[in-house]
């Protein structure tokens, strides 16, 4: 299922790379690159999982940690850095993140941690979303309608599991762009909206997104 992610990480090549990695995987994704632009967007956005390099300029990444868990985020901590010894892991465990990964890494076990600490993030889901006659599938990527194959693309299966998870209420424009876009998304260019046509198109008639006016959207 996709989430919001943080990746803090002043090796900014890596940072891309991992960024990019989880976006295929429909994940949102911003990065910083010092403690200190990673607490400014901890403070204004919803991260279900932090990937949190240690060794930061600024701001510590150790400190950063100590930031989040005394704002009682239910933001997951990834501590990945190149101090892979045991008394480093045992440190930055203490400190309150949740899973230790040391460099080098493989981006496979990387994006394997991201989606555990995800769902000890959110609370517990089905395994797969039904509503309306629509399947939803997360661990195979896989939508139906019908018994019909629906091929989606990453962000309309975002929005999709998000209208989904809200088993009927009604999701705000902003959740949906917190949620499937990453900061870079301006909220102003009507994204959500394409998307949600090309989403209707796509799962064909009768119309099973309902738009709220005012409020947002939904799957009665």
């Amino acid at each position: 299922m996709g989430m919001r992610v943080l990746v803090v990480e002043d090796e900014r090549i890596l940072a891309d790379a991992i960024a990019e990695w989880l976006r295929d995987e429909t994940h949102a994704v911003d990065t910083a690159h010092d403690g200190e632009a990673a607490l400014e967007r901890i403070a204004v956005n919803d991260y279900d999982v932090v990937i949190l390099d240690r060794d930061l300029p600024l701001v510590h990444g150790d400190d950063v940690c100590r930031e989040l868990v005394a704002s009682e985020s239910t933001a997951r901590v990834l501590m990945l850095t190149a101090a892979g010894e045991i008394g480093d892991r045992v440190t930055g465990l203490s400190l309150g993140a949740d899973d230790y990964l040391a460099k080098p890494f493989a981006f496979v076990e990387l994006a394997a941690r991201v989606h555990a600490l995800g769902r000890r993030a959110r609370p517990a889901a089905p395994p797969v979303l039904r509503r309306a006659g629509i399947t939803l599938d997360p661990a195979r990527r896989e939508v139906y309608r019908n018994d019909r194959y629906v091929p989606l693309s990453n962000k309309e299966f975002a929005v999709l599991a998000e209208l989904l998870r809200a088993d009927g209420a009604v999701v705000s424009t902003e959740r949906l762009l917190e949620k499937a876009w990453d900061e870079h998304a301006d909220p102003f260019t009507g994204v959500v909206r394409l998307t949600i046509l090309k989403l209707r198109r796509k799962l064909g008639d009768p119309p099973i997104v309902e738009t709220v006016l005012g409020a947002g959207y939904r799957i009665s």
